[in-house]
């Protein structure tokens, strides 16, 4: 899930945030952020290209307890419950790009639709609106690549400096969204092993 911003969004959430500066090799092939400011929302489309099982990509996005693990920005992030198919998880973290930091404290909730959709929005906190989905496209032949999507639209709860808030949201969509492919990849990797 997007998670958010910070160290889990899957995603959930901050899962469900970036791109200009975000280093670092990815295997992923077609990885790409966009985002596109409109008024003070953020609309940002994420992509990326997988040769890894689906159960595999759908656990990772799903594991809300253990995403501050691999997403950066996110310093904790906790399941609450379950409502139905609706995962409640708590994140804390922070965005930021340079030397400006925005704290991120939220509760969204992750609609989880399998095996292809998981929709993303905050119940709670200090983001004003977070809404978005993960969408995951198989490939028509078996074994052929995923593609992973996030798409969503992000307003913080305070304005961002005109001069750098869709750069500090990018930022952060980039490397979390990376951190969450480079994830499915070593989970991919390890159970590709285990066959």
């Amino acid at each position: 899930m997007v998670t958010v911003l910070g160290k889990n969004s899957s995603l959930p959430v901050l899962a469900a945030l970036l791109a200009l500066f975000a280093g670092g090799s990815n295997a992923a092939s077609d990885f790409s952020v966009k985002t596109e400011k409109r008024g003070d929302e953020v609309h940002v489309e994420a992509r990326a290209t997988l040769a890894v099982p689906l159960a595999v990509i759908w656990q990772t996005l799903t594991d809300y307890n253990r995403l501050s693990e691999f997403i950066s920005g996110i310093s904790r992030s906790r399941l609450i419950e379950y409502r139905g198919n609706a995962a409640i998880v708590e994140q804390f973290g922070e965005a930021g790009f340079l030397f400006f930091r925005v704290p991120i404290d939220v509760t969204v909730e992750s609609l989880e639709l399998p095996p292809h959709l998981i929709q993303v929005r905050v119940l709670k906190g200090n983001l004003k609106k977070l809404d978005g989905r993960y969408e995951i496209e198989e490939g028509a032949a078996p074994g052929a690549p995923i593609v992973l999507r996030w798409l969503g639209v992000i307003e913080p709860e305070q304005p961002l400096p005109a001069l750098f808030g869709e750069l500090i949201l990018r930022n952060n969509v980039t490397h979390q969204f990376r951190d969450m492919v480079n994830e499915i990849e070593r989970r991919g990797g390890q159970d590709g092993q285990q066959k």
